[in-house]
């Protein structure tokens, strides 16, 4: 119980920096949205429409205290204010509408890649110094070495305008309308095939290596040589006695690596033209659209706080050290 607590203390003391931050951030900024948006119309809007525009946008002269206190009490109530970008859309209905496309791409990609990586590392583990051993940390070290950019644009090259086997930008094609059909489905497939392999083959290697080092080192446990002296099969002995022990500290990194799938996959989003968060945060940013980068960056900051308290609360269901403070990670 008390490991519990301690966890959520910690993780509301985090949340609370993490709103704070993201307040005090857009503060430190020269100007305010309404100017932003005025500029657009190069001064030739009336004061008064400036005025209707702050007021829109909460801007106001109250002590900054008090602004703060409006801003929690609005992210209770989930107003994160309009976006500049898409004037007059809340910025709510934005992360909304991208989110979704965030999930299911970047974070469909990161199981997979975790699942097919850690599989993999253990049977490279288990066979140290035969073929797997030999060829699969070589070709995934310099997978993973490869810049997100660079993939994408090669594949997109390749099979996309010169093969001309998948779709080269967007979700789905712009003659179909969203639905839940079977052809909209598979549309929406062949346009994430090349930006989730994208993904795939960068994160391939980093869960592949992991594994394979943390099984090389739980091989060598007492525990494990004891057992494989008193006959355990080979395959309970790979999976339940060296590859439950060594997947504990790549547990960490996925729940981190979920948390982190809420950001998006930026320039990988970027170069498919993607409509999904991270896609949304480089329109924010070229547009100076304030109120939309502050409900991204919380987003994505509470999402990454959250995959983390769930692994901690995980990692000490799993290893009861852990809860008694007898070990550190």
């Amino acid at each position: 119980m008390k490991y519990v607590i301690n966890r959520l203390v910690f993780f509301f003391l985090s949340l609370w920096a993490a709103v704070t931050i993201n307040f005090i951030l857009p503060h430190l900024m020269p100007g305010n949205p309404a100017e932003v948006m005025i500029a657009r119309y190069q001064g030739r809007l009336s004061p008064l429409t400036l005025k209707a525009l702050e007021l829109q946008f909460g801007v106001t002269t109250q002590p900054l205290w008090q602004q703060y206190f409006s801003y929690i009490n609005n992210l209770v109530h989930g107003n994160f204010g309009l976006s500049i970008t898409y004037y007059p859309v809340p910025v709510t209905q934005v992360i909304a509408n991208s989110l979704p496309w965030t999930l299911g791409l970047a974070g469909t990609a990161t199981v997979v890649a975790a699942v097919i990586g850690v599989l993999l590392g253990i049977i490279a583990a288990w066979r140290r110094g035969g073929l797997a051993d030999s060829i699969l940390p070589v070709v995934t070290t310099f997978t993973t070495a490869m810049p997100y950019q660079w993939l994408a644009l090669l594949i997109l090259y390749v099979f996309g305008f010169e093969l001309g086997w998948f779709p080269t930008a967007h979700a789905y094609s712009a003659t179909m309308s969203p639905a839940f059909r079977i052809a909209f489905i598979g549309n929406v497939l062949k346009h994430s095939i090349l930006p989730a392999a994208t993904i795939l083959i960068t994160a391939l290697g980093g869960w592949l290596l992991g594994m394979r080092n943390n099984m090389i080192n739980t091989l060598g446990e007492d525990y494990v040589v004891f057992a494989e002296a008193k006959g355990v099969k080979s395959r309970r002995l790979m999976y339940l006695y060296a590859a439950r022990n060594a997947l504990l500290p790549s547990l960490t990194g996925f729940g981190m690596a979920l948390g982190f799938v809420v950001g998006g996959a930026v320039l990988v989003e970027t170069v498919f033209s993607y409509p999904g968060v991270g896609y949304q945060l480089v329109a924010a940013v070229q547009n100076e659209d304030y109120p939309l980068m502050q409900g991204l960056f919380l987003i994505i900051a509470v999402s990454v706080l959250l995959a983390n308290l769930i692994v901690e609360m995980l990692y000490g269901r799993l290893d009861p050290r852990v809860r008694r403070g007898g070990v550190s990670r």
